[in-house]
Parts: structure tokens; sequence; C-alpha cells
């Protein structure tokens, strides 16, 4: 998260003044498009053999791929962007996308929607995920939701039923409870939810809430904030979930990779890492709620793709795009590398197996409740992100107190979202 922060902050001070845009037009030869996304070499690979079947499909159209891992990858982008030598496409993050639209670098999408791009068939959670005010400035190629990873024999053990649909927050650090206890302390029933604000988004989001409003602003207030952190600090001094500590210590690892603890909230494709890493089982269940009627979760686009404002190649770019989501020949190939494809079509198309089938299967139980994926977060959402687990960490350490730490975590906010 702090490697993020840093691009992120880097991406604001390099930028430029907005770009202007390509032409619509395409070219009656043959044209080059410069394609840059992050990954590693597996997913290299397999993304140049879906553009060799674009390219054989459209034999007018060549593609120039280059890709870089995700920190250096989002440091070129921001240079490239302010200098005016953006590739015609590139990936995307959710968190960027705001950033990147208002300052006029990217591509109205709209302008090819019914020509040249086809986004009918994405998931409805999906749909309208790349837009920023009145423009499409992105397509999500994949994406995942909000979960619980768990280990059904940990529940087991302590005589506690797995959860389900319906089960409660106070549910929740019930289980949380009962678990550390039958285990005379050898593994605690879970981590600290209040480490993470996308808890305390899945929350508000049950209340009818948002985590960011639609203008950029905070969607909460102190006394709601100060609510949360009480859950969490009261879990912390029971000594019920994983010491603070203890969290900090094993990182870059997860505590439920190394049974540390017996579940975890987080996004749904972590699974596939878990179950890597550990023999334990362990199965997908659905966030508690206090409002059975919604889950608040929605389906938050894992990456998406974009057009430069720049490109000279608008049109072709849209076909690549198009080619990405919705050909089901690509998305064989590419599988779930990227995480669980965008469109039905796609995802009909994918063999999933193993934790990406779990993860698929989950996303098909409580489709019926998944919602529109909120409004692409305000420019400094990444910094405020790791204020807060700075801020949650100082608390379940003890070092201030509840009403000190939404102070401070307040006071951040507005400074970044005022600058």
């Amino acid at each position: 998260m702090k490697r993020f922060t840093t691009v992120l902050a880097a991406a604001s001070l390099v930028f430029a003044g907005a770009a202007c845009g390509g032409g619509d037009e395409a070219e009656s030869g043959p044209v080059t498009l410069r394609y840059s996304w992050w990954g590693n070499a597996d997913r290299a690979a397999l993304v140049q053999k879906a553009i060799d079947l674009f390219q054989t499909k459209n034999p007018n159209i060549k593609v120039t791929p280059s890709f870089q891992e995700f920190e250096a990858y989002w440091q070129k982008m921001a240079t490239d962007t302010a200098g005016g030598n953006a590739p015609d496409v590139l990936q995307m993050d959710f968190a960027y996308l705001r950033e990147y639209a208002e300052r006029g670098v990217l591509y109205d999408l709209k302008k090819q929607e019914g020509k040249n791009l086809d986004t009918g068939d994405l998931l409805e959670g999906l749909k309208g995920a790349g837009e920023v005010d009145d423009g499409l400035f992105a397509v999500p190629v994949a994406g995942n939701t909000w979960g619980y990873v768990y280990s059904p024999a940990a529940y087991a053990k302590a005589g506690v039923p797995e959860p389900k649909l319906g089960w409660t927050w106070n549910d929740y650090r019930t289980a949380m409870e009962k678990i550390t206890k039958s285990s005379g302390g050898k593994m605690y029933g879970g981590g600290n939810y209040i480490g993470t604000y996308y808890n305390l988004e899945v929350q508000l989001r049950q209340e009818g809430k948002l985590l960011y409003t639609e203008d950029g602003k905070l969607g909460f207030d102190k006394p709601r904030l100060a609510k949360f952190f009480n859950e969490g600090k009261q879990l912390a001094d029971a000594k019920i979930v994983l010491p603070v500590e203890k969290g900090v210590q094993i990182k870059p690892k997860f505590a439920l990779e190394l049974d540390l603890i017996a579940g975890d909230l987080g996004w749904d494709n972590f699974m596939a890492r878990y179950a890597a890493a550990t023999k334990t089982e362990l199965k997908l269940g659905p966030v508690p709620s206090d409002n059975p009627a919604q889950l608040g979760q929605y389906l938050k686009p894992s990456m998406l793709m974009s057009v430069s404002a720049k490109s000279d190649h608008p049109e072709e770019s849209a076909k690549l795009i198009d080619f990405f989501i919705n050909d089901p020949e690509a998305g064989a190939i590419l599988g779930a590398n990227r995480g669980i494809p965008a469109t039905n079509a796609q995802r009909s198309a994918v063999k999933l197996e193993g934790p990406f089938a779990a993860v698929a299967a989950y996303e098909e139980s409580i489709k019926g409740q998944l919602e529109k994926a909120p409004p692409a977060p305000p420019k400094g959402a990444g910094t405020i992100e790791q204020a807060f687990i700075r801020v949650s960490e100082e608390l379940q350490y003890g070092r201030i107190s509840v009403d000190q730490a939404v102070d401070q975590f307040f006071t951040e906010a507005a400074e970044t979202l005022e600058s």
C-alpha cells in the first residue's frame, strides 16, 4: 500500500495539463497500436497469444504490447501521459480512473459504443463501472467482490455453524470469539476487520450509504467512524482477533495462509492466493450484514482498459478493447489470469477450476444482491486509504484513543481531498 500511495502521488505531480483528443476517423491503411499493461511473464505469454488471435482477425491492425510490474507501470504511465507519449490502449486501475479522466488524458469511449465497442454483455454490476461524470473512460475486463474466506474445519472444531446468508456482524464477532477461545490461543477467529476501510464501506452500503459521495467527498461522518473503530477496539481489548503486531510482523504474508486465523474478509479473488499457500481446505462465504435484504456488495473492476485521448486510432483501439472483453476465444486464452471475466460470453468460455471455480460459484450465489459499482473514487483515494490503515493500526496498538483516531483520519482526509 505504501508503494501504491507513492506511485499515486508521483502521478499527481508529474501530470501536465489536459490532453487534446485524438482523431475519430479510422485510417484506410494498416495501423499500429501501442498497448501497455501491468503484470508478469506468465500473463505476458497469454496476452501475446490473445494479441496474435486479434491480429489474425484484424489483419489491418498491428498491436505492439509492453508491460511492467504494477509500480513501475504507473510511474511510466504518469511520465508518458504527461509528455504526450501515452500508448493508444492502456490498462487502468479503478483507483486511478477519476484522476486520469478528470485531467483529460483519456478518450471518451461512448463515441465508439455501438460502432467498434459493445458493452452490452458486461455483467450487470459492471455496466457503467468505467464512467466518470458523463463520459465512459474505461471498460472493465474482469471483476471481483467482497467475501469471507474461511476454514470449515476450524468452524467445526469450535462447534460454530458455518457462515451463510443472513448472518449478522454480531454473529461474526461471536464466531470469532468462540473459535479463539476453543483453540486455546493457537488460532484466532479472524483478523481485526477495522484494519481496512472496505469493511467500513460494506457496512455503509448495507445502510444505503457510500464510502465516497458522487462529488468525491467522504460519505460518512465522525460518529459513524467512531462506531466502527469502537467495534474493532473491543475485539482487540478482548484478545479475540489476531494482535495487530502479529499481523504486521508476518507481512507480506497473510494470516489466513499461515493458518493463524479461521477466516478473513477480503476480495474474493484472494481465495486463489490463500488456497495456493495452505493445505487447509477453504471456502467462500457471504459477508455478514445486519440488513439481510442488503449485503452492500458490488462487482469491483479488478482492472479496466482505456484509450488515450492522444491516440490517432480511437476506432481501432476500441476494437481491441471489444476483443479483449467479448471474444470467447480470447476469454478461453486468458482464463482467470486477470480475474473472473467481465462479460457473460467470456465467463461461459473460460474453464474455471479449483479456487477460481469457487469464486465464480460464490459470485453466482449472490448475484441477485450485487449492486452497481460506486462512482470512481476521488483523486487521493489511495492516500486516504493508507491513512486509514495507519490510524487503525495506531488505535489497535493502543497508542491513540477512538476519538483521536477519528479526528486524525478526518483531518488527513480533508487535507488530501482539498489538495
